[in-house]
């Protein structure tokens, strides 16, 4: 087997120095992952290369993949996305996967971005203060899922668990949504790409798939992010992640 054209090219391209030994002792296995995840996977998605990288990158920290995710790092700094974008993805993050396991995916880009000459720290991308975190995240917090819902969310909940609430809208939302760095189109689809890798989320993913559709993301873009994860995440999670596409964004739906 060999690898096809397209697959080779777009190897070369995000990866010009790098090798596989699984090219040597691999070579039937490497030849067809090759040709599908860079060649049949990529002509089935009208993503840009910045933005499907920004979102496997997502995905490799959901599923704890260190190795791809540095090769992927490197791959998306030489190709649109920057180090500030990189680092607004690992701390998004962490609302979603949870620090333990983000902290090893900022420690391994600030190991990239340091070999590459960049400063660090970055510039800040903070929009809110402590005093204010709460009326801006709630208020963004409503534009993405909805004023109703959001006021239903607190209506519902028992007094003793009305700080869960409280932390959605104050950390989730203010400390991470008002940051900039991406819009939040952006950041409705890297959660959307986060909550599918990380799998057992359905009820979550769902809910984030109406958000996007809330700030304007259309189902072929959806469709789009899941058919890019699909080598990285696998089948079920994938399969998983369109069935809650066609409950909550069905096919005509645009």
């Amino acid at each position: 087997m060999t690898i096809h054209d397209d697959a080779q090219q777009e190897l070369a391209t995000l990866f010009p120095d790098a090798t596989t030994s699984l090219a040597e002792t691999d070579p039937e296995f490497w030849a067809y992952h090759a040709d599908f995840a860079l060649g049949e996977v990529l002509a089935e998605s009208a993503l840009s290369r910045a933005d499907r990288l920004t979102y496997q990158l997502a995905a490799t920290i959901a599923v704890g993949a260190h190795a791809p995710f540095r090769s992927l790092l490197r791959a998306a700094l030489e190709h649109g996305v920057t180090p500030v974008q990189v680092k607004e993805v690992a701390y998004q993050a962490v609302a979603y996967v949870g620090v333990a396991r983000v902290v090893d995916f900022i420690a391994i880009t600030n190991e990239v971005l340091t070999e590459r000459g960049v400063a660090l720290p970055l510039p800040g991308q903070s929009t809110t203060t402590p005093a204010d975190r709460m009326d801006l995240g709630i208020a963004v917090q409503r534009q993405i899922v909805g004023t109703e819902t959001v006021d239903a969310m607190y209506d519902d909940a028992p007094a003793d668990a009305l700080r869960f609430q409280r932390f959605l809208s104050a950390n989730c939302f203010g400390d991470h949504y008002t940051r900039t760095g991406f819009d939040l189109q952006h950041r409705e689809l890297i959660t959307f790409a986060l909550l599918v890798a990380l799998g057992g989320a359905d009820t979550q993913v769902k809910g984030h798939v109406a958000a996007n559709r809330n700030v304007g993301t259309t189902r072929a873009q959806l469709l789009d992010v899941l058919t890019v994860l699909l080598p990285l995440v696998g089948y079920p999670r994938t399969l998983n992640g369109l069935a809650q596409v066609n409950a909550a964004a069905p096919a005509g739906d645009d």
